[in-house]
């Protein structure tokens, strides 16, 4: 199967439960959430004018519109050249795509893998995969991709967005033990302490961006 790819690298996982991780990054083109504070706005579309060659992305090295579409096989040849065995697959939003091919794929070759969703689509993936769900309010994600999550990790600005968070958690109904991150939005000094404060009183996670800190990809 092939996908859009916009770009891979290597890196450390800066966000939730994974924090700290050493990580392949596998961006995916394409995604109709469009969160103004997002910081991967050239994934949103898949413009054919910036659908370049297989060669463009295995070498490319900054942050651009510019995508392809990739085989299994062509990711697995790019992922050799690296040591991390931990793979996060993101976007864009990369639930736009049946990941159920690249996900086995990557774990026959002793991968595991993560994804980074929105939940506002089905999430199609190998049942070992883990899956972050981070919601947002101006979409809804749907009930089958809470249920499917592992990990939720709530973007928070201002502390009515607790409200959300109440919301989303009181819909669970099962006994799957998942981990709550909230993660302040752009390094936001009051929204961090906003997050500090509700971490504590729920016991849940804090989630800072930590590659944003080290200042790294």
């Amino acid at each position: 199967m092939y996908y859009p790819i916009n770009e891979i690298f290597q890196t450390i996982q800066g966000e939730g439960s994974y924090t700290g991780t050493p990580s392949i990054f596998i961006r995916l083109q394409g995604c109709p959430v469009h969160c103004p504070w997002c910081d991967t706005k050239y994934t949103w579309m898949c413009s054919q004018k910036e659908n370049v060659s297989v060669k463009e992305i295995k070498n490319k090295n900054q942050a651009n519109k510019k995508w392809s579409f990739l085989h299994e096989k062509d990711i697995l040849r790019i992922l050799k050249k690296w040591t991390t065995k931990h793979v996060v697959i993101s976007g864009g939003e990369p639930c736009l795509y049946n990941l159920s091919n690249i996900t086995k794929t990557l774990e026959e070759k002793d991968y595991q893998c993560q994804i980074e969703t929105s939940g506002i689509k089905n999430i199609i993936c190998s049942l070992n995969t883990w899956v972050t769900l981070s919601p947002k309010e101006n979409i809804k994600p749907l009930y089958t991709s809470i249920i499917r999550s592992n990990e939720i990790k709530f973007p928070i600005f201002k502390k009515e967005d607790l409200l959300y968070v109440y919301n989303i958690l009181s819909k669970i109904k099962d006994k799957k033990k998942r981990i709550i991150c909230l993660q302040p939005i752009s390094q936001n000094e009051k929204a961090l302490n906003i997050c500090i404060k509700a971490c504590i009183e729920n016991n849940w996670k804090l989630s800072v961006q930590l590659h944003k800190y080290l200042k790294i990809q």
